[in-house]
């Protein structure tokens, strides 16, 4: 890369060192390159006027021109502001002004031509624009094109430095640039080959486009060299883990997994189970680590695929660990996993926070003399006293509820590392799953056991409830039980927990004694009360379940055959999906009800028709992705891997899929990149390596 673009970001025109300090804190730039590379995140359309009659059908910032009619001044003290009557041809609008406008009012002048900028919005009978850009016109307006608007952060915005200051440092540096020579940072047969700007091109026409066609064109190429280098650095990890880690060798699955197979399965494989349980045969005895991500729906049958992955460990003499975020579905694992093992010769053991001093003492000595085979357990694994004699397999259950650092701990039980299966009962996005596990290999099981029944699922307003309860009542009577869940966001707990109980209440009156029995469920009770209550649910002793959502993993009734989501407008589509998911487990069809108020946002509108349309988690996921984007889904743990500029996963799918080919192909071409035309490659790789973690080892 040209030498010039790495000068400190403080010598440009504009900055200085107070400024250079502010920029590098709040968006980590410090050289001209950084700042080349703040991209906008869209554009003002200044290069036309709009009339005011066409304001309704414009969704945005509108360019106005016309003449001041009126000039008012009203309110006093903080209530003071300045309205102005501006008109076209076709119409009047308001400009409205709070503060600061005393330097705007000496300025203003009756029936001479301006030009206003600003996002118009209805007000009463009319539309206003509140502190809009108010110049008188010149003639020269079209001429500022296409506007690019920058993302500040309120620091920046106090010294100047908002969207117009930053984009005024850019054409400062672009202006200097004239007689520099940029260096293409992508090797020349893919810009050719895609039909791509080059870097000198792209940088203007991104920075200032003369139309919006260049500047998108622009935005694909920075998109796509972004994508590739974030694919091509997790394929190198994928890579140097495979040298590195040199797995234990399971080389037969042995006697025990084939009686296992043959005597135990409750019920046939599915041919997604059977195709799982190749890749993992195939993994564990290459000689290397395993790194598997396994995807399946609720319901899928992934812990089956997990038991019969353990077997063939055990099969060679290691031990499998299985790791749940939990104690209740730690618990669940345990008790399905024991019935699963019964008549064989493999001991399992529990260990969870619960777990008596005297009975942690049996299970540590255990361990190490290799008496247990399997270890079911919560965080309690991580300890540093549990020790194995021979750990080889290890899994994880809704992985990303662990940090990556507490991950980490269960490798390092073992001389050589474990083979690992992660797995998660959320679908993943396939741009995500690319993305984020980039550097795993990702397993989906993507069909559901035979017999198992689609699950109904019907929106209800509030003005249905009597319908709802008159369901519930039927399904009750047919032998079945039900769960209402309620809401508990954080930062409402108070609120949610007396929606809670204004809703326990409420269900208690409507399905009196002795003909139901109602358990309560939430995160203020104590743990064993917590589990107390569950247990009467899953016994049968009691009808009906309302719970917050801490029953969205570890509670396993087939018998339960309708699930009521109340104040349902308030959680997330994958949420939502989890929860429905806690249904559909027997042979019975089951419903999910989804509870809403009346008002609903049309986000919200599209996550409830969503639910109703398809039972497709991966469906679901696609959808979710696009009304939440990355990082939500993905929570913290996992967004944080990524510092995404210009790319959005949410809406450059294609582009992912395109980078992840072209970088596979570059590498096979060039494992090391080290042909000429790759050196920018080579030199993004080797920072990239350098300055993250390896998540492959520890994911």
């Amino acid at each position: 890369m040209n030498q010039w673009l790495q000068t400190q970001i403080e010598f440009l025109k504009g900055v200085g060192p107070q400024r250079a300090k502010l920029l590098k804190e709040e968006l980590g730039i410090t050289t001209y390159l950084d700042l080349l590379y703040h991209f906008p995140f869209r554009y003002i359309d200044r290069s036309r006027f709009h009339l005011i009659k066409d304001i309704p059908a414009i969704d945005g910032f509108v360019q106005l021109k016309g003449q001041i009619i009126s000039v008012q001044e009203s309110g006093t003290g903080r209530q003071k502001r300045l309205n102005v009557k501006f008109q076209d041809s076709t119409g009047i609008i308001d400009l409205v002004w709070f503060q600061g406008y005393k330097y705007i009012l000496p300025n203003l002048k009756l029936h001479t031509d301006y030009v206003v900028f600003g996002k118009a919005k209805p007000y009463v009978n009319t539309w206003n624009i509140s502190h809009p850009e108010l110049n008188p016109y010149t003639g020269a307006e079209a001429a500022l094109g296409w506007q690019p608007v920058y993302s500040s952060t309120e620091k920046l915005n106090a010294s100047g430095l908002h969207t117009k200051g930053i984009q005024k440092l850019i054409e400062n540096l672009l202006g200097l640039a004239a007689n520099v020579r940029f260096d293409e940072t992508l090797p020349p047969k893919l810009v050719q080959e895609l039909k791509l700007p080059g870097f000198a091109i792209a940088i203007r026409a991104v920075h200032m486009p003369a139309d919006v066609t260049l500047a998108q064109k622009a935005r694909a190429r920075f998109k796509l060299e972004e994508l590739l280098n974030l694919q091509i650095e997790l394929l190198l990890r994928k890579a140097i883990n495979l040298q590195k880690n040199k797995g234990q060798v399971v080389s037969d699955v042995g006697q025990l997994f084939h009686d296992f197979y043959e005597n135990n399965l409750p019920f046939p494989l599915t041919n997604a189970q059977k195709k799982v349980l190749k890749e993992i045969r195939r993994d564990i005895g290459s000689g290397f680590q395993m790194n598997r991500l396994l995807q399946g729906d609720v319901g899928s049958g992934k812990t089956v695929v997990a038991l019969l992955t353990m077997l063939m460990g055990i099969g060679s003499g290691l031990q499998g660990a299985l790791m749940a975020p939990t104690e209740i579905l730690a618990n669940q694992h345990f008790v399905g996993l024991q019935e699963l093992l019964n008549g064989t010769p493999v001991r399992i053991a529990l260990l969870t926070g619960s777990t008596k001093k005297a009975a942690r003492k049996v299970i540590h000595e255990q361990l190490l003399n290799g008496e247990i085979h399997i270890l079911v357990g919560t965080h309690a694994l991580l300890e540093d006293v549990v020790q194995f004699k021979n750990l080889g397999i290890v899994v994880i259950d809704e992985q990303h509820r662990f940090g990556v650092e507490q991950r980490s701990r269960l490798w390092k039980k073992n001389d050589s590392p474990p083979h690992i299966l992660v797995m998660t009962a959320t679908p993943i996005p396939r741009t995500l799953a690319m993305t984020y596990y980039g550097d795993l290999d990702v397993s989906v099981i993507d069909e559901l056991p035979p017999g198992r029944k689609p699950i109904t699922t019907k929106h209800h307003f509030e003005k249905d409830r009597s319908l709802v309860f008159g369901f519930i009542r039927k399904e009750i009577a047919l032998g079945r039980q039900v769960y209402v869940v309620y809401p508990l966001i954080q930062e409402s707990e108070t609120l949610d927990y007396n929606n809670l109980m204004d809703g326990y209440e409420a269900i208690s009156r409507s399905f009196p004694l002795p003909e139901y029995r109602v358990s309560i469920v939430h995160g203020k009770m104590k743990p064993e009360v917590k589990d107390y209550e569950m247990q009467l649910f899953v016994e049968g002793k009691t009808q009906i379940m309302v719970a917050t959502t801490v029953i969205e993993v570890g509670v396993n009734v087939p018998n339960a055959s309708v699930m009521v989501i109340e104040s349902s407008e308030r959680f997330g589509l994958s949420q939502l999906h989890q929860l429905r998911g806690r249904v559909g487990r027997g042979a019975e069809q089951s419903y999910c009800l989804l509870m809403t108020g009346n008002k609903l946002s049309a986000d919200t509108k599209k996550r409830i028709h969503t639910m109703v349309r398809t039972n497709d988690g991966f469906e679901i996921s696609e959808v979710d992705l696009e009304l939440r984007g990355p990082g939500d889904i993905m929570g913290t743990q996992q967004s944080g891997n990524l510092d995404l500029k210009i790319a959005d996963l949410a809406k450059d799918g294609p582009l992912v899929a395109l980078a992840r080919e072209k970088a596979r192909e570059l590498l096979t071409d060039d494992p090391r990149l080290e042909k000429p035309e790759h050196v920018f490659l080579r030199m993004e790789a080797i920072k990239r390596l350098q300055d993250k973690p390896n998540w492959a080892e520890i994911s």
